[in-house]
C-alpha cells in the first residue's frame, strides 16, 4: 500500500487525495498535523539526494508518495493506474 506524507495545509496533497479518493488507490496519509512521529519519518526520508533539487528550491517535497518497496515520487498523477 502507498504511503502519503503531507499536510492538508498543502493545496497539491488536498488534491492527491481528492484523486485517489476518487480513483479508489489504496494508500494511508500520513498528515505532520496528526503526530510528530509522521513528521519524524518524513524528515528521515527526506535525506535522500532525491530531495536536493526540492530543498534548493525551498520547497518542502509534499506530497511524497512512497511505494511499498521504499521508492517515492512526489507526482501523485504517476501513481495513478490506468
Amino acid at each position: 500500500m502507498l504511503k502519503v506524507y503531507g499536510s492538508m495545509l498543502c493545496k497539491d496533497c488536498v488534491q492527491c487525495r481528492k484523486a485517489f479518493d476518487k480513483l479508489g488507490v489504496e494508500y494511508v496519509y500520513l498528515d505532520f498535523a496528526d503526530s510528530l512521529q509522521n513528521l519524524k519519518d518524513f524528515l528521515k526520508l527526506r535525506e535522500d539526494p532525491a530531495f536536493d533539487e526540492i530543498k534548493r528550491n525551498g520547497a518542502i517535497g509534499i506530497p511524497c508518495i512512497q511505494r511499498e518497496d521504499g521508492s517515492f515520487g512526489f507526482r501523485w498523477q504517476e501513481f495513478v493506474q490506468k
